[in-house]
């Protein structure tokens, strides 16, 4: 199975989507402020944030479901504004929430999506029974949606997001409610899914599956505010990344964070996590020494950075934007 990082040979130089200052507005509220976004081809593209940071709006404009305030989208070379229709039958959108009908079964979702695509009679056969097959929903065929369980929900919700084949699929925290295991199998798929052409842009607040994307962009309050892929994100983070062992734990972290060069304090398990400014000379020692001084013993060594670590230094102290 697919599963390694390096983007797939063969992938079009002409970008799936950009976007130029794009940004919508809800009232007062700014939900996504003037992104610059370029998705490249056959690619896994994620967009990293917390809830409220404009990953639902942002994809919903490259739908074509929202008309953006300002700025300018491009998806697969249609403006979403101007050509939804067009571009409705070249993409495939996975929602949130699981939006099919639960008072149908499996397969009575699927022949019934299959006609809104305006399927032929052995067209729209074919495809259903191609993914009751991948998706491992035949036994499960003629159950009600509404009563499967949540991954079988996410696989029914893929089964139709991609039953017309298409080029782009928009999927929007598709995992938010299923176990691990649902999750890594779901992963697999979205790798085959790009290995037989497609692109995908996913939305997500998991570190783990960020990690998995060829390429990432974190957006905090409706902005922008790094891109890249995520190993070069974390290599090129702005801060010197420091373990800690205390046995002491919850003192030396609360210690730490009275330290104007400390931008934050994580604890995992028996360890803490510290994210120093990276104009600090010898910042391990610097901690150690400070903590001696607490009274508090403990052992401090630089590491390397994890995505958790590059989303704090990207969204601390985000400067306001300019009038």
């Amino acid at each position: 199975m697919q599963t390694e990082l390096t983007p797939p040979n063969g992938a079009s130089a002409e970008p799936a989507i950009r976007t130029h200052g794009l940004t919508r507005r809800f009232g007062d509220l700014v939900a996504v402020d003037k992104i610059d976004l370029t998705v490249p081809r056959q690619r896994i593209f994620g967009f990293l944030g917390p809830n409220g940071s404009g990953k639902s709006t942002t994809i919903r404009m490259l739908c074509g479901l929202l008309l953006p305030s300002e700025g300018s989208a491009e998806v697969l070379g249609l403006d979403p504004s101007r050509d939804a229709e067009a571009l409705r039958t070249r993409i495939g959108y996975m929602t949130q929430r699981f939006s099919l009908y639960e008072d149908l079964s499996v397969v009575e979702n699927l022949r019934f999506l299959a006609q809104i695509h305006s399927m032929t009679r052995d067209r729209r056969k074919t495809r259903v029974d191609e993914q009751l097959a991948r998706f491992d929903l035949a036994v499960r065929a003629d159950q009600l949606a509404g009563t499967l369980s949540g991954g079988q929900k996410q696989r029914l919700a893929l089964a139709a997001a991609t039953l017309h084949e298409p080029e782009l699929l928009f999927l929007d925290e598709p995992t938010s409610a299923v176990d691990p295991q649902s999750r890594r199998d779901f992963w697999e798929t979205l790798f085959d899914l790009v290995d037989q052409g497609a692109t995908i842009l996913v939305s997500t607040h998991f570190m783990d599956e960020a990690e998995r994307c060829h390429e990432l962009a974190i957006l905090d309050e409706g902005r922008l505010v790094a891109s890249g892929e995520p190993q070069e994100l974390m290599a090129a983070i702005d801060a010197a990344v420091i373990e800690i062992e205390a046995q002491r734990s919850r003192e030396a972290s609360k210690q730490l964070e009275t330290l104007p060069y400390v931008q934050s304090v994580a604890q995992l398990g028996n360890r803490l996590h510290a994210l120093v400014d990276s104009n600090l000379e010898e910042p391990a020692a610097r901690l150690q020494h400070a903590l001696a001084e607490a009274g508090l013993e403990a052992r401090c060594r630089e590491t390397t950075a994890n995505l958790e670590d590059v989303f704090v230094a990207a969204t601390r102290d985000r400067p306001e934007a300019s009038p």
